[in-house]
């Protein structure tokens, strides 16, 4: 038995795929409505702690994304200047378990890709340019409309649509992703062979400048600035942008910067905080990953968190009889602590940077989520 039979979900980003796979494993009926028209094929990287890698275990898509990633142990910090000397090399805790890396990196597209075709290998059905517009629950279930039409009743809608979620404004959830006053730049570019693992550049003009390898040949590259309003750039002022602010580094730098020149995409977006408060459900839908909650990604935690909301969801729901306040109340308990603890952490280590707070202790305050992030969800 499990508590539900058929399943909504909004969004096939990591948090709605992952819960599309579960489910359809267990033999759920799946819908996916994806408002996007297909599944993009930009982006830059994405940084994988183990625990999201232990999530990609359970999930059964690990070799795939082990195949198409890079994945490595340790970070190494770099000061600012032409020669980029590193200053620490800062062993990583294997988040995941000794039989996952410490981390990873890869082009978000093909974690996309991957995750997309194990949903739909598993039975889930994805539709494209669809968004779910209006909900009314009633005894029979959930009824959900897509584009202004009924796509029938189903036992539970998961909003996994995001920062902007449309679910969550449907079901009267008011709060909402605030600016933190950061804003980061990204770029898709080669690898240099010495890069083997993440590097971060602390100080400088900029609050922190890194890299982290995505794979064999290829990783991103990324600034983080004062946020600002950079609407309406041509690709060639982006570029020029990351290009000034990045002069200031050495070492690898030099060969991003060379990539810049010959035309690697640049994309830039501001870094947000939010943590909805219990309950994440309204009834029959709740929301999950960066609907409900989002951080800046100064302890890459925001993938391994949204799949770790899908994980502990479906296994509740798979092995419950009903969808009843036990379920709802176990996922809020084993959720929104460690939810909690990640925002306020990555909040705080972006603080500092603003505040230029050369005292505080961000070493121990990331070993220290680490450490949490060991314990499964």
């Amino acid at each position: 038995m499990t508590a539900v039979k058929k399943v909504a979900i909004a969004g096939s980003g990591v948090a709605g795929l992952a819960t599309a796979i579960q489910l359809a494993k267990a033999g759920v009926d799946v819908d996916v409505f994806e408002s996007k028209p297909e599944l993009s094929a930009l982006g830059s990287g994405i940084t994988l702690q183990g625990n999201a890698l232990r999530a990609f275990g359970a999930l059964g898509v690990w070799d795939d994304v082990q195949a198409q990633g890079y994945f490595f142990e340790g970070l190494t910090i770099r000061a600012p200047g032409p020669d980029a000397p590193a200053v620490a090399e800062l062993p990583e805790v294997r988040t995941g378990g000794p039989e996952f890396p410490a981390a990873g990196g890869m082009y978000r597209p093909d974690l996309a890709r991957i995750l997309l075709e194990h949903a739909q290998a598993a039975g889930a059905r994805v539709r494209f340019g669809a968004t779910v517009t209006a909900v009314t629950e009633s005894v029979a279930g959930i009824e959900v409309e897509v584009d202004g039409a009924s796509e029938g009743i189903y036992d539970l809608l998961v909003g996994a649509d995001g920062l902007n979620s449309s679910v969550r404004d449907l079901i009267g959830i008011e709060t909402k992703p605030q600016p933190t006053g950061m804003g980061i730049w990204r770029s898709f570019v080669s690898r240099p062979a010495e890069v083997e693992h993440s590097e971060l550049y602390y100080g400088g003009p900029v609050y922190i400048a890194g890299y982290t390898p995505t794979g064999e040949d290829t990783m991103y590259a990324y600034l983080v600035e004062p946020a600002q309003d950079r609407s309406g750039l041509s690709d060639e002022q982006a570029v020029a942008i990351m290009l000034e602010e990045s002069a200031a580094y050495g070492g690898p730098w030099n060969s991003i910067r060379a990539d810049l020149e010959a035309g690697a995409h640049v994309n830039y977006t501001w870094f947000t905080k939010h943590l909805v408060p219990a309950p994440w459900n309204r009834g029959r839908a709740v929301i999950i990953g960066d609907a409900a909650h989002s951080c800046p990604p100064t302890i890459a935690q925001g993938a391994a968190q949204a799949l770790e909301d899908a994980l502990v969801l479906t296994e509740l729901l798979t092995r419950a009889d009903a969808l009843d306040s036990a379920v709802w109340d176990e996922f809020h308990a084993r959720r929104l602590p460690r939810a909690q603890a990640v925002v306020d952490a990555s909040v705080q280590l972006g603080q500092w940077q603003i505040d230029h707070d050369r005292e505080a202790d961000a070493p121990g305050l990331i070993f220290g989520i680490a450490r949490q992030m060991a314990e499964p969800a």
